[in-house]
């Protein structure tokens, strides 16, 4: 477990771990559009932060998305009980038959989320591999979807200092390792 390797200068971080554990500013959640919480990496942060983020959850739902949180959307909450601060919210796409469509949408949750991790002045946020779970996305392409957008977020953003792909298992590890497209 920890860190494997480092991008972009030192300000991509990829590692195996718990995301609900990282001492960062913001966790990002695989939600669904309810943002009441689910399986997976979902049901996981929603857990271990307790009840505080299904709160703010569902007044961002009454107020703002009372259809639900479209997808490639991001919203922030606090992260309850985690080592976190935040917990920024953001739905990927049910891969389906994938396409650039698919590709736009996964990569607008990673721009989303960092564009409003920028604007809270927050420095580190860690990640998990969106989409990747019960949506179906393919690790090996969403590898290379993710890094791109990384990549070009942090080439034009000064506030967030350091990102953390967190992987569940060293196969999830080794496999985005081997397809991402970080230009180092």
């Amino acid at each position: 477990m920890g860190e494997l390797k480092k991008f972009v200068k030192g300000h991509v971080v990829v590692k195996v771990g718990n995301i609900t554990r990282e001492d960062v500013d913001a966790i990002v959640n695989a939600a669904n559009s309810t943002l009441m919480g689910g399986g997976g990496v979902d049901g996981a942060i929603h857990r271990a932060g307790g009840a505080e983020i299904l709160k703010e959850c569902k007044e961002i739902r009454r107020t703002r998305y009372p259809q639900g949180l479209p997808t490639g959307e991001a919203v922030i909450t606090t992260a309850g009980k985690m080592a976190a601060r935040y917990v920024i919210h953001t739905v990927g796409p049910v891969f389906g038959g994938g396409g650039k469509e698919k590709a736009d949408q996964l990569a607008a949750c990673y721009r989303n989320s960092l564009a409003l991790a920028g604007k809270k002045g927050l420095k580190t946020v860690a990640f998990p591999a969106i989409s990747t779970g019960i949506y179906g996305y393919p690790l090996d392409q969403a590898a290379q979807v993710c890094s791109k957008a990384i990549q070009d977020f942090l080439a034009s953003e000064v506030t967030v200092q350091e990102v953390c792909m967190v992987f569940f298992s060293q196969r999830e590890a080794d496999l985005f390792l081997k397809n991402h497209s970080f230009k180092d």
